[in-house]
């Protein structure tokens, strides 16, 4: 019998560390695009974008929102430091919708001052929050 190589991953944020254990293979959005990590690969350290990360282990996938943070790739490790991290299960489809309202609103309002970056940053967030969402959906 085969059994599949594996690698521990460690996923923590500032308030907990939220996930530690092996797995097989790790999707995540980093700055240059998805990335797919699997055991052996090359060392790596790349920003994450907001997103999903999905591990997968046994057949199974585990699926997590981060609103951003670090991905450190070793060949036998990986180590995610996430700025905010929930359980992708855990995402409130109307607190992101309600989220891109307002940062929608917020960059269309020329009469008030506002911090432009913050608020595309905040939409940036909710649509992430919505295809995390959406995706999740597709797959039930």
């Amino acid at each position: 019998m085969h059994t599949a190589k594996k690698m521990r991953v460690d996923i923590v944020s500032v308030e907990q560390a939220v996930f530690s254990g092996d797995v097989e293979q790790l999707i995540a959005t980093g700055s240059l695009g998805e990335l797919g990590i699997m055991p052996g690969h090359t060392p790596l350290l790349t920003f994450l974008q907001p997103g999903e990360i999905r591990l997968f282990n046994n057949g199974q996938e585990d699926n997590f929102y981060v609103s951003g943070g670090t991905l450190e790739v070793q060949p036998d490790s990986v180590t995610i430091l996430a700025d905010t991290i929930c359980r992708a299960k855990d995402l409130d489809e109307m607190l992101a919708l309600a989220a891109q309202k307002r940062a929608k609103k917020a960059l269309q309002d020329k009469t008030t001052n506002i911090d432009y970056h913050s608020a595309t940053a905040q939409l940036m967030e909710a649509l992430a929050q919505l295809r995390v969402i959406r995706r999740m959906k597709s797959r039930h």
